[in-house]
């Protein structure tokens, strides 16, 4: 039982939430959900203690509301940031799994908001890092150390081609080189997962 006194949203409020949840959930109001946003996540970035007090009842929506799916999964994104709610979100263990089951057959589906859809299930499997790395893959950068030298390099994934390359300020592109993939068998973690399915 969620005691509300003690969950502020991003104002400050601690009875707006509640009231809103409940509009959404008896109605699906349109404004409900619009005002659920902005006061659960800040600026598409910062979240509050009433966000994560908020997920449990946002996943039990999820399978009827694409709006609860779509604000569940914000929030959930967010949640290896500096939020200072670590005990909410961890009383929340039942429903992260129930909404990553979900949100597995919503993606079966090849929905058109497959790409942020994709994004909520990696933070609901706690790959936060690609989470919130990822891009749409039509122009993206990725910025890391080369595993065989630590010499910085960025590798281009999209328009541009998709290769690696030292970037310098003045002579640009640097021993660019072009990505070839790797076995699947020599990769782990999230690099051995199926993209047939995106599971493991």
């Amino acid at each position: 039982m969620v005691n509300w006194t003690q969950m502020h949203d991003c104002y400050g409020d601690v009875d707006r939430v509640p009231a809103l949840l409940e509009q959404a959930e008896l109605r699906d109001d349109a404004e409900a959900w619009r005002e659920l946003g902005y006061r659960l996540v800040l600026e598409h970035d910062l979240v509050f203690p009433a966000s994560f007090a908020a997920l449990p009842r946002l996943m039990c929506l999820a399978s009827g509301s694409a709006r609860a799916r779509g604000l569940a999964g914000t929030i959930l994104r967010r949640a290896a940031g500096h939020h200072g709610c670590d005990d909410l979100l961890g009383d929340c263990g039942d429903e992260i799994s129930g909404f990553r089951k979900l949100l597995d057959r919503y993606l079966q589906s090849r929905p058109v908001d497959y790409l942020p859809a994709f994004l909520d299930s990696l933070a609901a499997m706690e790959e936060y890092h690609w989470s919130a790395a990822l891009g749409d893959f039509t122009d993206d950068f990725y910025h890391l150390a080369c595993p065989h030298c630590a010499v910085e390099v960025t590798i281009a994934i999209g328009d541009h081609g998709r290769c690696s390359a030292i970037r310098d300020w003045n002579l640009g592109d640097v021993d660019r080189r072009d990505l070839r993939p790797a076995p699947s068998e020599a990769l782990s973690g999230t690099g051995r997962w199926d993209v047939r399915d995106c599971r493991p």
